[in-house]
């Protein structure tokens, strides 16, 4: 799991409790019937789709993470994509996808730069 989701600590947006709900995720696509685009730091522009799979695990068998389409420049298309690792691990799908929900665009943001990272280590 990464540190931006359990350290809560300075740098890190309010939660929805504490902020205004169109600062998660959930609460954006909402308000605006269409996910949040980023640019990442490779320079590519980037959309979220929050994913929930089953998996074999009894105690929590849905898993929650993200997927991180990477556009065209035109927009046009698809041409990629990056996936942060499990987030979260839930014993309902509903709960798996309310937690990704609440995640703040900060959050989505920096989880966004991890992959970034990660995809540019395995490369080098």
């Amino acid at each position: 799991m990464s540190d931006i989701l359990s350290s809560g600590g300075p740098g890190t947006a309010p939660g929805p409790s504490q902020g205004r709900e169109t600062e998660t995720v959930g609460g954006y696509l909402a308000d605006h019937n269409r996910p949040p685009a980023f640019e990442g730091s490779d320079g590519h522009p980037y959309t979220v789709s929050l994913e929930v799979e089953r998996t074999p695990n009894l105690r929590a068998p849905f898993s929650g993470f993200l997927v991180f389409p990477r556009w065209a420049e035109s927009g046009v298309g698809i041409i990629g994509h990056l996936e942060t690792p499990i987030l979260f691990e839930e014993t309902q799908r509903s709960a798996a996808e309310k937690r990704l929900g609440a995640l703040t665009l900060l959050q989505v943001k920096i989880l966004l730069e991890e992959a970034i990272s990660r995809r540019n280590n395995e490369s080098d």
